[in-house]
């Protein structure tokens, strides 16, 4: 399996919890946009770690893909950071199959469950998406 692969499966199947236990489904992940939003926070795992006071331990550290995860009194999440924007793209296309929520900024997506998200939003901007799953 190549290392692409590897990376891109690792955080779906960590991230399995965070699926909605309901079965709800949404929308398939957003398409490119021209700009970011200008209030998330920077494709930078340190950076988002340490607006959302987290000591990160890394997972992967790639080319394709950067990878963390965060234990925090709030709950633990995993950050991802990209290289660039079709990389997220890809990876939230193949986390779709899997479900779960996500928070999602420019090169970056925190995978955790949709609760913390929604604590996080405020300190590193991002938009909040519902993968599908598999049926």
């Amino acid at each position: 399996m190549t290392a692409l692969a590897v990376s891109l499966l690792l955080p779906l199947l960590a991230m399995g919890c965070s699926a909605d236990p309901a079965g709800r489904t949404s929308s398939p992940p957003p398409k490119a946009t021209a700009t970011p939003a200008a209030s998330a926070a920077p494709a930078n795992i340190e950076k988002i770690a340490s607006m959302t006071d987290c000591a990160p331990e890394m997972r992967a550290d790639a080319e394709e893909l950067r990878q963390a995860v965060c234990v925090t009194a709030e709950g633990n999440w995993i950050v991802t950071t990209f290289p660039t924007e079709k990389l997220k793209l890809t990876w939230l296309d193949t986390a779709s199959m899997y479900g779960g929520t996500y928070l999602v900024g420019p090169k970056w997506a925190i995978g955790a469950e949709p609760q913390l998200l929604e604590r996080l939003r405020p300190k590193v901007g991002g938009e909040l998406q519902k993968l599908r799953g598999m049926s």
